[in-house]
């Protein structure tokens, strides 16, 4: 019974604030169809450690070099977000490898891994939630 009326409250919000559900609706599918286009394929930490311990992943942490010193992922390259177009060489030797981007929260590094998409990478991935969800899921980070 209170399924149903939940229901019937949905739907009556629903009709008084059409604007609202229909900006929600719109934003939704906005980002639903930019997650779909050409963008890398989310990770959760444990995949992304068995990524980097079963195929030699290399993670790329794009946050500017003074988060990355705060802590970040054993062996992690540090090529910031606003320098990553000129500092694709750096990759090129590990073009077969799959590489992990990685930034703070998990929200900004959908770009970077497109434009490495873009330059003939193949296997490119983000990690969800960033370095943010690293540590809630108690793994470690290295200093300096």
């Amino acid at each position: 019974m209170g399924f149903t009326i939940m229901i019937n409250q949905l739907i009556e919000f629903s009709i008084n604030h059409w604007e609202m559900v229909a900006v929600f609706l719109a934003i939704l599918a906005t980002l639903l169809f930019v997650e779909s286009k050409g963008g890398a394929q989310g990770l959760t930490p444990s995949a992304a450690t068995n990524l980097m311990n079963n195929e030699d992943a290399v993670v790329v942490d794009i946050r500017p070099e003074k988060e990355f010193n705060t802590g970040h992922i054993t062996g992690a390259l540090n090529i910031p977000a606003t320098k990553m177009k000129e500092n694709q060489t750096r990759l090129e030797k590990h073009k077969d490898a799959p590489i992990i981007i990685v930034c703070k929260s998990g929200v900004t590094s959908g770009a970077s891994a497109k434009d490495l998409k873009k330059a003939g990478f193949t296997k490119v991935y983000k990690l969800q939630g960033g370095i943010a969800e690293w540590q809630s899921s108690n793994l470690p980070l290295v200093k300096g």
